[in-house]
């Protein structure tokens, strides 16, 4: 297989293993504290994993769930389902017992992988009444994963196909219960090949991984990327400042992806000057609206190479990509090019292709477009055209070279007095505020003009302005309709297990402001 996404016959997951086993033997392929395994040892691992798997009764087709933080064993476990020809279903941390409850049930699981202690948390005390029907249920980091894999059978391990499932995720449930997205082998290694041809990761690279393995990030572009270009994952199950700065000092890591957050957090850090981060190299940062001062100081402080991109849980978590030369504005305004064999297409209302430089819905086609939602026939219907065209509810806008840049969510519009508001296209102007470091703007409702907006900033270390100066700015910076009613200063902003805002939060905390009647917030004239 090619970078341009053409499918071989040897595009699964158990091949890239094999693969990197021969090409890279004695290469550390995982480095989790004091666990070391090479390429070679992670295959070993892996196969012991896929005839415990069969012992503990995965047959081909069959899921297994994981609800753990991220850590060697979740990487074992997975690769040894699916060696084993079953099904994983990731299930982030952030879950609820009622919440992950509906997931093993909605998937019908068999077997899950969890633990009992992570930030003080008893998964398998969470799922206690809620009626999980699971044969085995294996916790990692106790004697129960050593049981598992003392488990392993003498039976032949079946035959994986690049169009066998590989894997199930469920997205965020923010439109109303989560859907279970279907992808094979073959879309969960060429998408991730694509992908690091486009940042640059090879081998050698040392890759600490925060992104959470339950995601598409940590999990198809985070281990599978590096087991295919033989480079170490290095799993980290909490996003530590020190701990990170203290693992890229002391093992010299080269490839660290994460969100704008984050490298904030390292950048800003008041102990970052007692480390040698001179090993680092690479960055993907994950936002729709990233400040191009974030992008210009990452590359002068920290990386040679920072890109960003967008996608779906629902095109494998990647559809663009920026490229290592493109310029900081150019990171920083857009996602980037579509990964080659991949289409990208912005339609207006009626579904027609629009010029560009205007905005209208994305749409997306390629190999990367997943197989389709799980036992829902009618919603895959709903969201795949007969085209083949994946329609992501994103606003975007397409320029002349063929950079994207994503300006919402449908759903996140608000009308004021008639007119469209996009919320990213707000954010991304007040992120140029000199005294804002991270802000996220919401539509409420409004009896004279529909909607107006709420912003909720965080100010930039050591600044403390006043909510009706950043709203006096706003007038000189923006169409008075998009400028917000209110600006709530906040410590910090309520994200997922991925780094993205949470809106719904937001909605909640603007609409208590409102019933409330509290005018502690500046207010903007429209």
């Amino acid at each position: 297989m090619k970078g341009d996404g053409r499918m071989g016959t040897d595009d699964t997951i158990p091949h890239i293993l094999q693969a990197a086993a021969e090409t890279w033997p004695d290469v550390e392929g995982v480095v989790d504290g004091d666990v070391r395994l090479t390429f070679a040892q992670l295959r070993a691992m892996v196969e012991r994993a896929a005839r415990a798997a069969m012992g503990a009764g995965i047959r081909k087709g069959d899921r297994a769930a994981l609800w753990a933080p991220n850590s060697w064993e979740w990487v074992v476990a997975a690769l040894g389902v699916q060696r084993a020809g079953g099904v994983i279903v990731p299930m982030t941390t952030r879950y609820k017992g009622d919440e992950a409850a509906y997931l093993l049930d909605r998937s019908g699981a068999q077997l899950l992988f969890t633990v009992q202690d992570f930030l003080g948390i008893d998964y398998v005390a969470l799922l206690q009444g809620c009626g999980v029907a699971l044969e085995r249920t294996v916790l990692f980091g106790t004697p129960s994963w050593d049981q598992y894999l003392d488990g392993a059978t003498d039976a032949e391990l079946p035959v994986v196909t690049d169009g066998d499932l590989s894997d199930i995720i469920f997205t965020s449930g923010t439109t109303g219960r989560p859907k279970g997205v279907m992808s094979t082998h073959g879309q969960t290694v060429r998408v991730p090949r694509a992908w690091s041809a486009a940042v640059g990761l090879r081998a050698g690279d040392r890759y600490l991984l925060v992104s959470p393995f339950s995601h598409a990030s940590g999990y198809k572009a985070g281990f599978i990327a590096a087991i295919q270009s033989g480079a170490t994952t290095y799993p980290l199950a909490v996003a530590d400042t020190p701990k990170i700065l203290d693992l890229v000092s002391r093992e010299r890591i080269s490839m660290l992806p994460g969100t704008p957050t984050l490298f904030l957090s390292i950048l800003d850090h008041p102990d970052r000057h007692r480390y040698d981060l001179s090993s680092l190299r690479l960055s993907a940062v994950g936002a729709a609206s990233v400040p191009v001062e974030l992008v210009e100081r990452m590359k002068a402080e920290l990386f040679e190479t920072v890109i960003t991109g967008y996608g779906l849980t629902e095109t494998m978590g990647v559809s663009t990509m920026s490229r290592f030369d493109d310029r900081p504005e150019i990171i920083s305004r857009t996602v980037g090019r579509p990964l080659p064999g991949v289409d990208v297409r912005v339609v207006d209302g009626d579904g027609h292709p629009v010029v560009p430089g205007v905005a209208g819905e994305v749409l997306i086609r390629g190999y990367n477009v997943m197989k389709g939602y799980f036992d829902a026939p009618e919603q895959t219907a709903e969201a795949i055209d007969p085209e083949g065209w994946l329609h992501t509810g994103d606003i975007g806008i397409l320029d002349g070279a063929g950079y994207l840049a994503i300006t919402d969510r449908l759903k996140d519009m608000y009308i004021v007095g008639g007119l469209n508001a996009y919320p990213a296209e707000i954010e991304a102007a007040l992120i140029r505020h000199p005294d804002v470091s991270m802000v996220a703007v919401v539509g409420m409702p409004d009896e004279r003009l529909g909607e107006v907006g709420i912003a909720f900033v965080v100010p930039k270390r050591g600044s403390s302005p006043a909510g009706e100066e950043i709203i006096a700015w706003c007038r000189q910076e923006m169409a008075n309709y998009k400028v917000p009613r209110q600006v709530v200063l906040v410590e910090a902003l309520p994200l997922n297990a991925v780094g993205k805002v949470v809106k719904p939060d937001l909605r909640a905390a603007a609409q208590a402001l409102v019933s409330a009647g509290l005018r502690s917030a500046a207010e903007a004239g429209s």
